[in-house]
């Protein structure tokens, strides 16, 4: 079965206005990497999260989801935010929809565009929740 992917257009007014984003979900390896590697700077960086937190990978990530990363360090947090691009790459003619490519820095003029991004890629990778608890 692929991967679940998702076209984002951006509805914001602005200078990204109408641009479309995909975005591919993470392997199942790398995915559990991420949220390891989120969890454990968490907790190294002194956030307090409930016992045995650690052993719920992604799961456990969609539980305080990704405004907890804002409690890490740069150093820590930067890593983490720099994987999430892996999975985003931008369609530059919606009415070409075949052509996706990987995003560069000028594809994105606004700082919300990025945010927003961000959080369409943390909710693709804790979708499956929403659809056990459903």
């Amino acid at each position: 079965m692929a991967r679940k992917s998702v076209n984002f257009k951006i509805s914001d007014d602005g200078r990204d206005k109408g641009k479309v984003f995909v975005i591919t979900e993470m392997s199942a390896r790398k995915g559990e990497e991420w949220a390891i590697k989120a969890i454990l700077a968490l907790m190294s960086g002194g956030v307090e999260l409930p016992d045995g937190f650690e052993k719920f990978g992604m799961a456990g990530m969609a539980q305080i989801g990704i405004r907890a990363l804002s409690n890490l360090r740069w150093d820590d947090a930067e890593p983490l935010l720099s994987e999430m691009w892996d999975c985003v790459t931008i369609m530059p003619d919606p009415k070409n929809p075949q052509i996706i490519r990987n995003v560069i820095d000028e594809d994105i003029e606004e700082v919300i565009t990025r945010i927003n991004i961000r959080k369409e890629v943390f909710n693709l990778h804790v979708d499956f929740l929403k659809a056990a608890k459903g």
